[in-house]
């Protein structure tokens, strides 16, 4: 024999090779062009079962070599290829020596390929005809247990194509037969593989609980968990917390089905929540395959979890269980509503008290929660925007939506009160006590482990040192084992005391029974405050009222009862306010009465008015008011004296020496007037408030040095020269006038910056 990697002697064509007999050629399709190639023997088993139990077949086809050479092939052109035993022939996919094979008859390498019969070549159609195809170019013969082939004769191919059908049709045949079988047996709910965790295997071949006390109180301990924090990565938490592990019986490996003690993870949890087993459930059919996610090479590859309407078989009460089914179901619809895809989410510590319980009134869809400067929260629903790329649906603040909805959960905690009270601090025992029976458990298991350690150690003869050395490391490895369940256990005492002193008992009642101290507590966290708020209610439906400040509120509780409430938003525009227009009537006759803008807003937040964007009105929102009144014609004529106030304050103007309104100076230096405000503000221009106004006071030199200041480059403002910036003289100014004895009709649409 020789391999692949061997230099090549190739005889010449029609050439016999030396040492080759007449008898050494029974079959009269072999000839000389195919001596002068290899001959390959493909040896494949089905699975590592078979390699190790079925040796005579293995056998048999390691012995093809001599048919070989009694067709003609010297020993060192005999090729065995046995890449591919313990692979499955149904697919080309992870099975190199046939893909070796296929390369070598591409390459003309060749002559005949020997196998025990045609299943062991290929099982699919598809890779067998393309053998045949490559043989029938290259002209390899191919050779089985009934005879020697050659697929470029029509004879042949044909009888070599119903060959590879069969064996494929075989496989067929053969998985049906298994699948029906195992289907029958499912049936009936004996059907078993691997024991889930909490679980074994009984000698009947079936299951039952996990004879191991720690282990099955630890399942039990995570179903209890989860229906109290509701979520897995809660449980999670609160297992790594108090150090809590998992007893595992693995499958393989040194360790099958041993009990080992390893840290629990995200996918065993969700596995032990969706698996039905835990509810006394037999089920056959959970995982089916899809050809769609199939990968060639991967063992394996795609499965995918079938809904339970698609399950094969379904059997309740079958096994012992460690929850009942409804609760089972319970636990999976409470899974589902956490997933911010199919449900409300998991209750986080974000800050939006009702994120994912609320939906739009409209539309029926939940808004989305975002955030500005992560601190205010609105609520949009952008549902119809992002699939259709229609308008926005509506949108709100949070903040009075949470207000609201706070309150009436404290409303509704009250009557339950005096019962949290006197239920917390038992709770808090029982917690304290479960934990400690996990601790002692593992202090037991831990002396029970170094003590049979011990026991092996002391047991060995003294001079074995080889053996004793091993015995001596894993009694070691025990102590410490021990010793850190023994701190575990203490470090648990000290931290939790026995039993609740009278004063920890009291301050528990006490925060039970104030509900709204311990509502708005600094240690209560934010997803403790939304599970207590999803407890109580199923969502919150909100209705924005024809686009105005106005929302519609209705609050569905645990149980049905649906209760109505309406609250305020911010809008951006008084004229989305319900009664705008009453609030500029109002400001434009309170101006009439000649009340100055601070008065005006006093006035309208104690007449129950409300501003846009907040409850109460400013001078700046009044000055504001006054522009839109005049501008949709509702500000009120001036009275007569308003009319003597104003011509009296007019007739005062002139008789002030160098005095300028805004308008005027600005327009004599040739800026806006804001710059002149600025240069006010600033100190660079005298100026003096009178009669709802500012007057400015400017004589010649004056007007030169503001000029020349107006002149100055912007880019250098912040530099200007102080002779530039510094008034010059001191304007006398006359008495000033009583803004309530004379009003100026301008006044309303000027403002204090």
């Amino acid at each position: 024999m020789k391999t692949l990697n061997e230099p090549r002697e190739h005889a010449p064509v029609g050439v016999r090779p030396l040492g080759v007999r007449q008898a050494q050629w029974p079959c009269s399709k072999v000839h000389a062009r195919h001596l002068d190639r290899d001959a390959l023997v493909y040896v494949r088993q089905s699975s590592a079962k078979q390699v190790s139990e079925n040796r005579e077949s293995t056998e048999m086809q390691y012995r093809l070599r001599e048919r070989a050479e009694a067709l003609g092939w010297p020993p060192a052109r005999v090729l065995v290829i046995d890449d591919d035993l313990g692979q499955s022939g149904q697919s080309i996919a992870g099975r190199p020596g046939f893909q070796r094979l296929l390369a070598e008859v591409g390459l003309d390498h060749v002559g005949l390929v020997l196998g025990l019969e045609m299943s062991r070549l290929a099982r699919s159609c598809r890779d067998w005809h393309q053998l045949l195809e490559l043989c029938s170019v290259f002209g390899t013969l191919l050779g089985d247990a009934d005879g020697v082939y050659d697929p470029s004769d029509y004879n042949d191919r044909l009888l070599l194509g119903l060959k590879g059908t069969m064996s494929e049709a075989e496989l067929h045949v053969l998985r049906g037969r298994l699948e029906a079988g195992q289907r029958n047996k499912a049936s009936r709910g004996g059907l078993f593989s691997h024991a889930p965790i909490g679980y074994v295997r009984s000698s009947d071949g079936g299951l039952e609980l996990e004879p191991d006390e720690q282990a099955r109180g630890v399942v039990r301990l995570i179903f209890d968990k989860f229906g109290e924090l509701g979520s897995a990565a809660g449980v999670l938490h609160y297992l790594k917390t108090h150090r809590i592990l998992v007893g595992v019986r693995p499958h393989r490996g040194i360790e099958r089905s041993q009990l080992v003690w390893r840290r629990a993870n995200r996918a065993t949890l969700l596995n032990m929540l969706h698996h039905p087993v835990y509810a006394g459930a037999y089920v056959y059919g959970r995982r089916m395959t899809d050809p769609r996610r199939r990968i060639p090479g991967r063992r394996g590859s795609g499965r995918a979890w079938a809904r339970p309407e698609q399950w094969d078989v379904l059997i309740r009460d079958r096994l012992p269980a460690y929850i009942t089914w409804d609760q089972y179901e319970a636990n999976l619809s409470r899974l589902r509503d956490n997933s911010s895809k199919y449900g409300r989410g998991a209750p986080r510590d974000g800050g939006s008290l009702l994120a994912g319980i609320v939906t739009c009134g409209r539309c029926g869809k939940r808004m989305s929660i975002s955030y500005v400067n992560r601190s205010k929260q609105r609520f949009t629903c952008d549902a119809a925007r992002n699939q259709w790329g229609e308008p926005q649906c509506q949108a709100l603040g949070a903040d009075q939506l949470e207000r609201l909805v706070v309150s009436q959960v404290l409303l509704a905690l009250e009557p339950a009160s005096l019962e949290l009270g006197l239920a917390a601090a038992d709770q808090v025992e029982a917690e304290r006590k479960r934990i400690l029976q996990h601790h002692q458990q593992d202090v037991e298991r831990a002396s029970y482990e170094a003590e049979r350690a011990r026991r092996a150690y002391s047991q060995v003869e003294p001079d074995h040192r080889l053996v004793a050395r091993e015995l001596e490391r894993q009694w070691e490895a025990a102590l410490a084992t021990k010793r850190e369940a023994d701190e575990a256990l203490e470090q648990f005492h000290r931290s939790h005391p026995a039993r609740l002193t009278d004063i920890e008992r009291d301050r528990i009642r006490s925060l039970a029974m104030d509900v709204p101290a311990l509502w708005y507590s600094e240690v209560t966290r934010q997803s403790e405050r939304k599970e207590i708020v999803r407890k109580l209610i199923e969502y919150v439906q909100v209705t924005v009222i024809d686009g105005t400040e106005r929302v519609g509120v209705a609050i569905r509780w645990a149980g049905g009862y649906e209760s109505r409430h309406e609250i305020r938003r911010m809008v951006s525009s008084y004229c989305r306010i319900t009664g705008g227009i009453e609030v500029l009537r109002r400001v434009s006759e309170l101006k009439r009465l000649g009340l100055p803008h601070a008065e005006v807003a006093r006035r309208l937040g104690t007449e129950g008015y409300r501003a846009p964007r907040r409850d109460h009105f400013t001078t700046a929102m009044v000055t504001f008011l006054c522009k839109r009144a005049r501008q949709v014609g509702l500000m009120m004529p001036v009275s007569h004296s308003d009319d003597v106030a104003r011509t009296s304050a007019a007739a005062l103007v002139p008789n002030w020496p160098n005095c300028w309104r805004a308008s005027e100076l600005a327009k004599r230096l040739k800026l806006p007037a804001t710059t002149l405000n600025t240069w006010r503000r600033r100190g660079w221009i005298n100026a003096i408030r009178q009669v709802g106004r500012w007057l400015y006071w400017a004589d010649g030199p004056e007007l030169k040095r503001l000029s020349a200041l107006r002149k100055h480059a912007r880019a250098a403002l912040m530099r200007v020269p102080s002779d530039l910036t510094t008034p010059i003289g001191q304007p006398c100014w006359p008495e000033r006038l009583d803004e309530n004895e004379a009003l100026d009709g301008n006044s309303c649409v000027s403002s204090e910056p």
